[in-house]
């Protein structure tokens, strides 16, 4: 059996490769659909490039109560707001659009005027994609 030797040769040096390997791949990346919930703002940040800051609301919705097989019952909503910072200024961004977000999550701190530390946590959009019905719309209105 000729595969045998191979197998087992594979074996014996699959600890030694893996103890070699220093960095192992991970991933940061999330993906939102939501509206917006202000007009975008640009912020500088002292030592780095200006950015665009606006907020996305994401909803969850589901139905309570013990006859949810036959759609009754109350509907609840949840409301989850986002930080999304991005380095291109989207003309199309604003209040109340719809848009899909793809990017990082990033977790860092900033000190306001007044000397307080804040933790903040936010979406580093590296693309934003609008349905094509709302750039339209937006298009005839002007």
């Amino acid at each position: 059996y000729p595969r045998t030797p191979v197998f087992h040769q594979f074996v014996r040096h699959e600890p030694e490769v893996a103890s070699s390997l220093v960095l192992e791949r991970s991933m940061n990346r999330v993906q939102l659909l939501g509206q917006v919930g202000q007009d975008p703002v640009m912020r500088q940040v002292e030592g780095k490039n200006p950015v665009i800051m606006f907020s996305l609301a994401t909803n969850e919705m589901w139905r309570s109560g013990d006859s949810e097989v036959y759609q009754m019952g109350d509907v609840s909503q949840k409301t989850t707001w986002h930080g999304i910072s991005v380095d291109v200024a989207y003309q199309y961004v604003k209040m109340g659009v719809r848009i899909f977000v793809e990017g990082k999550v990033e977790h860092g701190e900033y000190i306001d005027k007044t000397n307080v530390r804040w933790q903040a946590t936010t979406t580093i959009a590296d693309n934003i994609i609008f349905p094509s019905d709302q750039i339209k719309e937006k298009a005839e209105n002007g």
